[in-house]
C-alpha cells in the first residue's frame, strides 16, 4: 500500500497532481492541512475528482466527512490520547500515528492503521530522524490487528526497505513535494513495489 501525505501549505498545481496520482494508482491520500480554515479545506476538496473521495483521508474538519461522502478520518497522537476519535469511530475508518512501536503494539483494533515515524530521516523536516531507530524497532512488532505504515525520509531508493523490514505500507511526503517532479517521484516509487 502507498499512501500520499499533503503538504502543509498548499503547493502549485497541487489538486491536478493529486489526480494525476490516483490515476497512476496511488492507494490513499491524507489531507494533511492544519492551517486551512472549513471553506479554504471545501475548495481544495472540490478540487480533487469525486470518484477518489473513498480514498481520501482527513486530518482536520472530520464533520466534512458527511458532506463529501470522506470515511476515512486520521487522529493524531494526542487527539488518540483525549479519546477524541470516539464518536467517529461507528461510520468511519480511523487511522493514528505513533513514534515507537511499544506505543504502536498496544493500539486496539479499531484502526486500520499506524503510521510510524520517522522510518528514515526526513527530507522535508531537515535533521528529525537522524537517530532513529524505528526501522530496527519493527522487529519487535506484535500487534496483528492494525496495519503498520511506515512515514519519514522514504523515497525510491529507499522504499523497498520498508516492505523487507515487514511493514504494511509507505506514506510518502517529502520525497514527493520537495521533487521538481512529483508525478514523476510518485511512479517511480510505485514501480519499485511494482517490480
Amino acid at each position: 500500500m502507498i499512501l500520499v501525505i499533503t503538504p502543509e501549505l498548499i503547493v502549485p498545481n497541487e489538486t491536478n497532481l493529486i489526480n494525476q496520482m490516483f490515476q497512476e494508482g496511488l492507494d490513499l491520500l491524507h489531507i494533511r492541512k492544519p492551517w486551512l480554515s472549513r471553506n479554504e479545506m471545501i475548495e481544495f476538496v472540490t478540487q480533487i475528482d469525486e470518484s477518489f473521495y473513498s480514498q481520501l483521508v482527513l486530518h482536520t474538519h472530520y464533520d466534512l466527512g458527511k458532506e463529501f461522502t470522506i470515511s476515512r478520518l486520521h487522529f493524531r497522537e494526542i487527539d488518540r490520547k483525549e479519546r477524541v476519535y470516539k464518536s467517529f469511530m461507528k461510520e468511519n475508518t480511523i487511522s493514528t500515528s505513533v513514534h515507537n512501536i511499544g506505543t504502536y503494539n498496544t493500539l486496539e483494533k479499531e484502526w486500520e492503521y499506524a503510521f510510524i515515524s520517522p522510518f528514515f530521516p526526513s527530507i522535508s523536516k531537515k535533521g528529525y530522524g537522524l537517530n532513529s531507530t524505528i526501522k530496527k524497532e519493527i522487529q519487535h512488532r506484535n500487534n496483528p490487528n492494525v496495519k503498520l505504515i511506515a512515514l519519514g525520509g522514504i523515497d525510491q531508493d529507499t522504499i523497498h526497505e520498508v516492505f523487507e523490514s515487514g511493514a504494511d505500507g509507505a506514506a510518502l511526503l517529502g520525497a514527493i513535494w520537495e521533487s521538481e517532479e512529483p508525478l514523476k517521484v510518485f511512479k517511480k516509487c510505485r514501480n519499485v513495489l511494482m517490480s
